[in-house]
């Protein structure tokens, strides 16, 4: 997979904030979205947007506060200023009743690779915009240091 660096704006429209991946998943995010196409087009063309524009980066220099698979991820809807907690996981883990959210829905796609303070634009399903804004991210446990 290619490394692109991201804008530096944490706010925008058209390109969106800044996002960064972990190399160790990237191949697996860029096949994922790939094989979307044909079920989910929407969803694989805005997933390989975001691949395109990202900062990859090695598993050990990825910052603890990026979204990534099995974070715990709370973020602010900023018209509504709900909060909402989430676990971004594969589709396979997903469990909406459970607070997983897969990666290969809009806003799995959206959150994936945003550090805390971000704020995007996101449309919903029914093609409202709503501006969300990543609140905290919390490690994976398999990422909580031990002693």
């Amino acid at each position: 997979m290619k490394t692109t660096t991201a804008p530096k704006s944490t706010k925008r429209r058209g390109k969106g904030p800044r996002i960064v991946l972990d190399a160790a998943l990237a191949d697996r995010f860029e096949s994922m979205a790939l094989a979307a196409a044909a079920r989910t087009p929407e969803i694989s063309e805005r997933f390989l947007e975001e691949l395109g524009r990202a900062r990859i980066v090695p598993t050990a220099k990825l910052p603890a506060n990026v979204v990534t698979i099995g974070n715990f991820v709370t973020f602010r809807d900023e018209t509504s200023g709900e909060e909402r907690t989430v676990s971004l996981v594969f589709p396979k883990d997903a469990n909406i009743e459970e607070g997983r959210i897969s990666l290969m829905t809009p806003i799995g796609v959206a959150l994936l690779g945003l550090a805390e303070g971000a704020s995007f634009f996101w449309a919903t399903r029914s093609g409202e915009e709503r501006n969300l804004t990543v609140v905290s991210v919390q490690p994976a446990p398999s990422r909580v240091p031990t002693d």
